[in-house]
C-alpha cells in the first residue's frame, strides 16, 4: 500500500514538473502519416500519447492515416480497433470487392460501407475535434483538403491507392491518394499558440510485398503452369532479379513519398516525431493489427520518455 501511495505521489510530482516546464505542451495537433495497414500503428500512438495525459485538440491525415484519425476525431477508434482484430485473410477476401478496370484492380465500396455499420458516417464539422484528410487532384496535381463534408467521402478520396482502388469523383475532380502529394500532413493540421505538433511516419518501402514476389519468381523457374507463364511476362527478371514491373513502380512510389515527407518536415518541423519503417509488415498486413497497434504504443511510448527527461 506504501509503495503504491508512493509511486502515485511520485507521478503526480512528475506531471507538475513536467507541466512547469513545458507549459500547455500537453496540448497536441496530431498528425498521422499514409502507410497502408501499417497504419495501424497510429492506434497504439494515440493510446500512448492519451494514456501519458496528451490532450489532441486537433488531427489530420493522409490515406491509412486519415481513416485512423477519422476515427479517433469521431470518438471511435476503440469500436475500430476491436473490428480491426475480427479481421483475417478470409474477411480481408469477403471486403474485396475486386473489379479489375484500366484504372483500378478494387472498387473500394464494399469496405467503406462495412465500416459504416460500426461507425456511422457524419459531416467533418460535426466531429468533436478539428480534422483534416488529404486526398491528390489526379489532373492538376494539387493536394486537396478535406475539413467539410461527409467523413466518409474524405477518407475514401484520401486512401484511393492508384492502380488498386478506383479513383473518387468529386466536385468535377478525380481524386486519388493523398500520399502522392503530402503522405505526411504536417502542414493542414490546425494548430493553437502553445500546443505541441506530434507526427507519426510509417509511410516506409514495402518490402515484404517485395519479398513475395521474389517467392513467385522461383516458383517460375520450377512451374510452367498457365498462370505463372502470364506473371511471367508481366513480371519479368530477365534484366534484374529485383526488376520488374511491380517493384519499378512500387520503387518509384516509394523514393517519392520518401521525399514528400522528409521535405514537410522540413518546412514544418514536428516537436515529436515517431519514424518506423517497419520492414516486416507490408501494407496488406490488416490481420496483424494488434501486433501494429503495440509498436506504435511502445515507439510513441519510448519517444515521450525521451521529450519529458
Amino acid at each position: 500500500m506504501a509503495n503504491s501511495m508512493l509511486q502515485q505521489l511520485f507521478t503526480e510530482i512528475k506531471d507538475t514538473v513536467i507541466s512547469k516546464i513545458h507549459g500547455n505542451k500537453k496540448e497536441v495537433a496530431l498528425v498521422l502519416s499514409c502507410g497502408g495497414a501499417r497504419g495501424l500503428v497510429h492506434i497504439g500512438a494515440i493510446e500512448a500519447l492519451e494514456d501519458r495525459g496528451y490532450h489532441i485538440h486537433s488531427i489530420a491525415g493522409t490515406s491509412m492515416g486519415a481513416l485512423v484519425a477519422g476515427m479517433y476525431a469521431a470518438g471511435k477508434l476503440e469500436d475500430y480497433r476491436e473490428w480491426m482484430k475480427t479481421i483475417d485473410k478470409k474477411k480481408i477476401r469477403e471486403l474485396t470487392d475486386f473489379s479489375p478496370n484500366f484504372d483500378h484492380l478494387v472498387k473500394g465500396k464494399r469496405i467503406i460501407e462495412v465500416m459504416k455499420k460500426i461507425v456511422p458516417d457524419t459531416d467533418i464539422e460535426q466531429l468533436r475535434i478539428p480534422y483534416a484528410a488529404v486526398a491528390t487532384d489526379w489532373e492538376s496535381g494539387h493536394e486537396v483538403v478535406f475539413e467539410h463534408g461527409s467523413l466518409y467521402r474524405a477518407i475514401r478520396a484520401s486512401i484511393s491507392l492508384p492502380g488498386f482502388f478506383s479513383p473518387v469523383k468529386a466536385g468535377g475532380r478525380v481524386l486519388i491518394d493523398g500520399g502522392t502529394t503530402n503522405p505526411l500532413p504536417v502542414n493542414r493540421v490546425k494548430r493553437k499558440k502553445g500546443d505541441l505538433l506530434v507526427a507519426v511516419n510509417v509511410a516506409g518501402h514495402d518490402y515484404k510485398q517485395e519479398a513475395m514476389l521474389k517467392k513467385m519468381a522461383e516458383r517460375r523457374r520450377v512451374n510452367s503452369s498457365l498462370p505463372l507463364q502470364i506473371i511471367d511476362k508481366i513480371l519479368p527478371n530477365s534484366l534484374h532479379p529485383e526488376f520488374n514491373y511491380y517493384t519499378l513502380l512500387n520503387r518509384t512510389a516509394s523514393i517519392m513519398i520518401h521525399q514528400n515527407t522528409e521535405l514537410s518536415i522540413r518546412l514544418t518541423p514536428p516537436d515529436i516525431l515517431l519514424n518506423m519503417p517497419l520492414k516486416r509488415y507490408g501494407g496488406f498486413d490488416y490481420d496483424k493489427s494488434e501486433r501494429l497497434v503495440r509498436l506504435g504504443y511502445m515507439g510513441m511510448s519510448r519517444l515521450l520518455d525521451d521529450y519529458e527527461s
